[in-house]
């Protein structure tokens, strides 16, 4: 690949977490995916597609291919989830395509291929854009994106300047808006121009275990539980965010609960890692709040509301995490 108009690896442009939509003309808004961050740098009929921590993933996407030119994107790789929704992503498939063997990776590709949604133009032909406010970014990646064949896995990502039209992404299947200043120009790195607002759900799970805090005599972290179609109990996922006096408080009331068995369980996402945790018996309920699930499981740490002891733990379903 000849020389690129920008360093290869670039910082990608972040955002800061917010609780609502910043609003006024300045801005415009997308939805959140829920896939990996990738820069795609384009030359000519090859392509090299750079994680966000500035990794080569070029190898294990061999299906997601770009129309020729000279440019480079900013996107997101995105495997569709079975269901079709829309704005439905599996996150869990597309973990699963960064793996060494490259059978596995040809397999999966054919079975479960990928694509990239690009979202901005960070250079095109030989000239850098990063230094043109977002709106004219925008402007050049339509006007580039109208002269691709259609025979890539690669699209523009839907965006509108309504902040009302962009509060669905709140409350359906996606996981949540970006906004951005169509004002700011591209800052490699840096969390400014642009905000992310999670969309925020909440389930009632059974306290299935806890782990023990760094502090002795302390609580890290509920593990949470729901009841499956068979009546078993599954672990979803964990707490966090406790307060240091919650932590405290919280051994002495769950200590009638022990059962005196040590449990253990990967972190899901940091493979190979495990950590004990102490079982208690399925009787207390917690109602908690979460923001991503894939392959049934809460993704991040979720957030403790409130503790339902009006509630039946055998009605907490993994239904629940459906919506």
């Amino acid at each position: 690949m000849t020389s690129s108009p920008l360093p290869r690896p670039l910082a990608p442009q972040l955002a800061r977490k917010a609780d609502a939509a910043p609003t006024g003309a300045s801005w415009a808004y997308e939805p959140k995916l829920d896939g990996f961050r990738a820069i795609a740098f384009v030359d000519g009929e090859t392509a090299v597609i750079q994680s966000r921590g500035g990794k080569d993933l070029t190898r294990y996407f061999p299906e997601v291919t770009f129309p020729a030119g000279r440019y480079v994107l900013d996107g997101e790789l995105l495997i569709d989830a079975e269901s079709g929704a829309a704005q439905s992503e599996d996150f869990g498939a597309l973990s699963q395509r960064i793996h060494p063997a490259a059978s596995r990776i040809a397999r999966l590709a054919a079975e479960t291929p990928a694509r990239f949604a690009a979202f901005d133009l960070l250079a095109e032909g030989g000239e850098p854009l990063l230094e043109r406010p977002f709106r004219a970014r925008r402007a050049a990646l339509e006007r580039l994106a109208g002269g691709w064949d259609g025979g890539h896995p690669v699209s523009v990502l839907d965006q509108t300047l309504d902040p009302a039209a962009a509060a669905a992404w709140l409350t359906g299947s996606s996981e949540g808006l970006v906004a951005k200043d169509l004002d700011a120009p591209y800052l490699p790195g840096e969390r400014r121009g642009t905000v992310k607002v999670k969309r925020r759900r909440t389930a009632d799970c059974v306290v299935a275990g806890y782990r023990e805090g760094k502090a002795a005599g302390t609580v890290g972290s509920l593990m949470l539980g729901l009841y499956d179609a068979d009546g078993h109990l599954r672990l979803v996922g964990h707490t966090s965010g406790l307060s240091a006096a919650e932590k405290r408080r919280l051994v002495t009331k769950l200590a009638p609960l022990a059962t005196g068995v040590t449990g253990a369980s990967d972190t899901r996402w940091r493979a190979g890692e495990e950590r004990a945790w102490v079982t208690l018996r399925p009787e207390a309920v917690v109602e908690i709040t979460y923001d991503q699930v894939s392959d049934g499981r809460i993704r991040h740490g979720s957030r403790l509301v409130r503790w339902r002891d009006d509630k039946a733990p055998r009605e907490c379903t993994t239904d629940q995490l459906d919506d």
